[in-house]
């Protein structure tokens, strides 16, 4: 005899709710929703600040200024401000300031020995000097010719900006007062999600502010002036041996503002960090001479190269944040059901009980007309 028009896909389910006095899998209940909700406290509104809307892409403007004066008695006593030492003068996110240098003054372009120092330079007759060629990682093109640099050594003539390069550093950093060097960085971010800017430099009313105070991160944390030999220090180094060779500093300014309190509360922390040692460059000067002579001079320049570097992030309370996080944390106390459910049917040793317990079947008799 056939069955009754009704399919399993007309079956209706239905939750049944069971009390089991199991006192471990009560604990282990009571355990994970204590865990999500101390996710939901903790991490999602304490930590995370869930709740909250995130601009991450601020709008950075930046403005760096040094200032400073030091002399140099090497190839003349000099004074030298930040105007000679500071590179490029145009005030961006990076610039190198001079700390030591070697000269070579009134270079002229002619023949003269290669330095011993260069491997392919060094010789012991002409044939060593091949005409034309130039000398690799050296000053100038071979001319053919093996000379006598000194008594003890030959190198090839060259054609090239004579005499070359004095390569001798100074035992003694000869820009010693450029640790008092300041540096100026005037940093505004705009938050554009929620149309919201904020400088580094404190906002007042006094012209002379800038030019007495220095960066203190305790006493002083709104002036952006900042001391060269402090800035070495706080990256872990001294300014003596750092300047001596020249190295990178990198400078980072992080923005972490919470808009749902007062924008005074929003400030810019700071950090430094050695990036690199030994940086170096050359650069020259030329001018002509009475005779109508071009003449240069080399200097070869070590410094510390600053890179500022800006990062920030803004947050503000929204509802759909909050919707999300609050539904994230219910979903975990409904996971925390499951988990104990599974532990019933498939671990426990009442398992089959259990199962006998929690799912019934109910048959209903399909009606039929006489």
């Amino acid at each position: 005899m056939p069955g009754p028009p009704c399919g399993s896909l007309l079956d209706y389910k239905t939750a049944k709710f069971s009390l089991t006095r199991n006192r471990r899998v009560g604990l282990l209940h009571r355990l994970l929703q204590l865990s999500a909700l101390g996710y939901l406290l903790g991490w999602v509104l304490l930590m995370r600040k869930g709740y909250q809307e995130r601009d991450a892409a601020p709008r950075v403007a930046m403005v760096t200024k040094v200032k400073g004066a030091a002399a140099a008695e090497a190839a003349g006593r000099r004074l030298w401000d930040a105007a000679d030492l500071t590179w490029p003068p145009q005030g961006e996110n990076v610039l190198f300031l001079v700390t030591n240098f070697i000269a070579t003054i009134q270079q002229a372009q002619g023949t003269c020995p290669e330095s011993p120092s260069v491997l392919d330079g060094m010789c012991t007759e002409d044939a060593d000097c091949p005409m034309g060629n130039p000398v690799v990682h050296g000053n100038g093109i071979k001319t053919g010719k093996c000379l006598m640099f000194n008594a003890t050594c030959s190198t090839c003539e060259i054609y090239g900006w004579c005499p070359v390069e004095n390569g001798t550093l100074p035992r003694k950093l000869l820009l010693a007062e450029t640790e008092n060097f300041t540096l100026f960085i005037k940093n505004t971010v705009h938050f554009t999600k929620f149309n919201f800017s904020k400088c580094n430099a404190l906002q007042t009313t006094d012209p002379s502010y800038f030019k007495t105070c220095t960066y203190d991160p305790i006493f002083n944390p709104s002036c952006p002036v900042f001391r060269v030999r402090d800035m070495v220090e706080a990256a872990g180094e001294n300014f003596g041996d750092l300047a001596l060779l020249g190295g990178s500093i990198r400078v980072l300014i992080e923005w972490n503002c919470d808009l749902d309190h007062a924008a005074a509360q929003c400030q810019p922390q700071y950090s430094f960090s050695l990036q690199d040692t030994r940086y170096n460059f050359r650069t020259a000067s030329y001018y002509w001479g009475s005779q109508r002579q071009l003449y240069r001079n080399l200097l070869k320049l070590y410094g510390i190269r600053f890179e500022v570097s800006v990062h920030g992030q803004a947050g503000k309370f929204s509802i759909v944040p909050t919707a999300v996080s609050f539904g994230t944390s219910i979903a975990f106390f409904g996971a925390a059901t499951m988990v104990c459910d599974l532990v019933l049917l498939y671990l426990d040793a009442k398992a089959d009980l259990y199962w006998k317990e929690k799912f019934e079947e109910r048959t209903a008799m399909c009606s039929h007309g006489s």
